[in-house]
């Protein structure tokens, strides 16, 4: 049985087994040992942060300070990908993160008179991609072109991810898939179609499955997941009440309208910059590797998005902010004080703010 999110149905297919019955959450000390003596991330999920009061109305400043920002972004990738991939396009968006921006840009082209399909498929450090799930797209779609979807990049981990098992998924199957990956934010500089290079704040990034359908993050254990199956994912339904997915969408399309002019403006102004993939965040990562003296890379979360998912689910060592007065990381400073961590200026990076986790093993 497929997933089946609280988002519109219309909005996103889910192409995930529903493991909703598996008992997989772990506390963030347990998951955080386990993932540093070497078990995958993938094979356990985190215990839903539960916001506080306060955090909850961060929530709300921030979807009020951002709303416009977030349609703009996503207005200019959906124009970038109207000029450059034409309107026969499948938007396949990456889970979870991937999932409201897909939803987004499915919206904005229906302004435009473009009606696409839009799935959403789990893609794992260090596992790959759904390639099951990539099989039913192209069976389904033979004559649509791929685009992947995600809400930012951090590092760009999930990019070479996507780079390497969509090569692999060609060369076996003989496929022309592109691996070109459309985000809103994109600061480590290594996404094709992007609203800005600017690491602003993606407001759905505050929260979990609260605003991503009920849905959790991707799951592939092999006790639930064989060979022929989705990766799998569980739905939070006992959090029905708080869910704000579908208002977080209609909240960003109420935007578009009078964002157009917007978004003309700074469509011009990404279409005559260079966009050349430059990964300029992984030299800022290795920077900051070398400055705190961390071994693995995996334990520096760069960007505002990455920063938010290790307060709300790891064990955070710092916090590094380029300007401890920028109002856009109020939610960073809540969960900080909330969790006991440090925050510290570091203004040598390209990101408004990134997490480093503390080694343990």
């Amino acid at each position: 049985m497929q997933v089946i999110s609280s988002y519109e149905p219309q909005d996103v297919t889910f192409l995930l087994k529903d493991i909703t019955d598996a008992k997989l959450e772990q506390s963030n000390e347990a998951r955080e040992r386990a993932i540093q003596a070497g078990v995958h991330y993938s094979e356990m999920l985190p215990i839903e942060y539960e916001p506080s009061k306060d955090y909850w109305q961060l929530y709300k400043q921030s979807l009020t300070q951002y709303k416009r920002e977030v349609a703009i972004a996503t207005g200019v990738v959906g124009e970038l990908l109207l000029a450059e991939k034409g309107e026969g396009i499948v938007l396949v968006s990456l889970v979870r993160a991937g999932t409201p921006v897909g939803i987004l840009l499915k919206r904005y082209l229906q302004t435009k008179g473009v009606d696409v399909p839009h799935y959403s498929i789990s893609i794992i450090r260090g596992r790959g991609i759904d390639t099951n799930a990539l099989s039913y797209i192209t069976k389904q779609h033979p004559e649509r072109t791929i685009v992947f979807v995600d809400g930012w990049t951090g590092k760009g981990a999930i990019t070479e991810q996507l780079i390497t098992a969509v090569d692999a998924f060609n060369e076996l199957n003989g496929t022309h898939i592109s691996a070109d990956l459309a985000v809103l934010a994109d600061p480590a500089e290594c996404a094709t179609y992007f609203g800005t290079r600017k690491d602003f704040l993606i407001p759905s990034s505050c929260l979990n499955s609260v605003v991503s359908g009920l849905v959790s993050r991707s799951v592939l254990n092999d006790k639930l997941i064989g060979p022929h199956d989705f990766h799998g994912a569980k739905v939070y339904h006992e959090l029905a009440s708080k869910d704000v997915s579908r208002a977080y969408i209609a909240t960003i399309v109420g935007e578009f309208a009078e964002a157009k002019d917007a978004i003309t403006k700074q469509l011009a102004v990404i279409q005559a910059s260079d966009r050349t993939v430059t990964w300029a965040g992984m030299r800022d990562i290795i920077t900051i590797q070398e400055h705190y003296g961390i071994a693995d890379h995996n334990l520096v979360k760069p960007g505002v998005g990455e920063t938010t998912r290790v307060l709300l689910r790891r064990m955070p060592w710092k916090i590094l902010v380029k300007d401890m007065n920028d109002p856009s990381l109020t939610h960073i400073f809540q969960l900080a004080k909330e969790r006991g961590v440090t925050v510290e200026p570091y203004q040598a990076m390209n990101y408004a703010c990134c997490g480093l986790i503390r080694p343990i093993v």
